[in-house]
């Protein structure tokens, strides 16, 4: 049996996405595999593969054959550093909730303007006459 390293095609028509898969060479292209080692997206932006080396070397010391595209890619693959998940590093993770105290907490007042806050001085001292003058007014 002669075992190929391929690309399997997976995706919706004109958004194409590939699969790494070792599989019969006598299998269709969609068809059945012998295992899955990688991904590969050719719409990506930057490192848009992810290949799992050691499986491919594996493999390839049994005796497969890597297609073209998978051999470029398997190449690319060792020249560069291996592909991480898009992960947030830790020093960048999310800000911790805050506490459910904090969260209550009355924002602070800013001080009035001066104009402002001679209007509030003199209210006070108007008030008084008025409730007199209403209570005269009253009996």
């Amino acid at each position: 049996m002669a075992v190929a390293i391929r690309l399997r095609r997976e995706g919706t028509r004109n958004r194409a996405f590939y699969s790494i898969v070792v599989a019969d060479s006598r299998a269709r292209r969609e068809g059945r595999f012998i295992e899955m080692i990688g991904t590969y997206d050719p719409h990506g932006k930057g490192v848009n593969y992810k290949v799992d080396i050691a499986k491919a070397d594996d493999w390839i010391s049994k005796g497969a054959q890597p297609s073209d595209t998978v051999r470029s890619l398997l190449k690319r693959a060792r020249k560069d550093p291996a592909p991480v998940e898009e992960a947030p590093p830790k020093e960048e993770a999310a800000p911790a909730p805050k506490p459910v105290a904090a969260a209550k907490e009355e924002p602070k007042k800013e001080p009035a303007a001066p104009a402002a806050e001679a209007k509030l001085e003199a209210a006070p001292e108007e008030a008084p006459a008025k409730e007199a003058a209403s209570e005269e007014k009253t009996d």
